[in-house]
């Protein structure tokens, strides 16, 4: 049997423990081991969050269901597919009419069975309902810090808070970074190119780790 895996992180859960990227990758590999799978290949999107389709890596999955060319579909956890519960439905539904079977190793789902099915519907919401609680908290906090007056969002990539706490001022490493970014695409360079130019360079992400063509894409897509 032919199984494609499929895994994401978002920006958040990059540096957390057991949701990492290559940790997905071995629970994956491990579990088409033991289930003698052929492993045919591990779809990725980096930094990108579940709460919709809109991600390259989901849409070549789409694309690959549709073409029949695999027999089955493995996550790691449920919610590294869609945090929507209806994006969920629809991807497993797409799953089953073209006689893929989706399985989520944290949750122990296998679709190939009625049981199966009905289980997946009960964590899919589970999941959304997570997704959303985690929303109302962040929202609730984000409204504290403007009521006492600190400064709320994130830091865009490319500055740093000043002395005083609230205001931005450039940071000059990672204006480097972005000059790099736009000069090299203004060549033609692919999202890719740039991202392979910039790891050779010795620059790395604000987290340390490497370049990857989406975080490319998402930098540029802000900036338009």
């Amino acid at each position: 049997m032919k199984a494609m895996g499929y895994i994401r992180v978002s920006t958040t859960e990059q540096a957390a423990e057991g949701i990492s990227l290559a940790a997905q990758s071995e629970k994956i590999r491990q579990y088409c081991q033991l289930k003698d799978f052929d492993l045919v290949e591990i779809i990725e999107d980096a930094g990108l969050s579940g709460k919709n389709c809109n991600r390259p890596g989901i849409q070549q999955l789409i694309a690959l269901v549709k073409s029949r060319k695999v027999d089955a579909v493995v996550v790691y956890k449920l919610d590294r597919l869609s945090r929507s519960t209806v994006d969920c439905l629809n991807l497993v539904d797409q799953m089953d009419k073209a006689g893929i079977a989706f399985h989520s190793i944290t949750e122990t789902v296998d679709t190939r069975g009625a049981m199966g099915r009905f289980f997946f519907t009960i964590l899919a919401a589970a999941a959304q309902m997570e997704r959303d609680k985690i929303s109302e908290r962040t929202s609730d906090a984000l409204q504290s810090k403007i009521r006492r007056g600190e400064r709320a969002g994130t830091i865009p990539y490319g500055y740093e808070l000043d002395k005083d706490g609230m205001s931005l001022i450039e940071n000059p490493k990672e204006q480097e970074v972005l000059f790099d970014i736009h000069r090299l695409r203004e060549k033609g360079y692919t999202l890719r190119h740039i991202a392979d130019e910039l790891n050779e360079s010795g620059f790395t992400t604000r987290r340390g780790g490497a370049w990857k063509k989406q975080y490319i894409g998402n930098f540029l897509k802000k900036a338009a």
